[in-house]
């Protein structure tokens, strides 16, 4: 699985805003390569920011 599908994963499964250091700790994955798919994901729209520094997915 790469890093992104995990990292978009992660956010579906745990269902509430989470910090990046929760979603490295989550997945496993390297803390840049986190940073990576969570920009990619902020860019498409999918993760969004209910307060500082907290992130999680989108609800439609």
């Amino acid at each position: 699985m790469d890093n992104y599908k995990a990292v978009l994963d992660f956010f579906a499964k745990v269902g509430k805003a989470v910090r990046a250091g929760d979603v490295v700790e989550g997945t496993g994955v390297d803390k840049k390569e986190v940073e990576k798919a969570m920009n990619k994901l902020k860019k498409e729209g999918k993760i969004v920011s209910p307060k500082r520094c907290y992130w999680e997915i989108k609800q439609d």
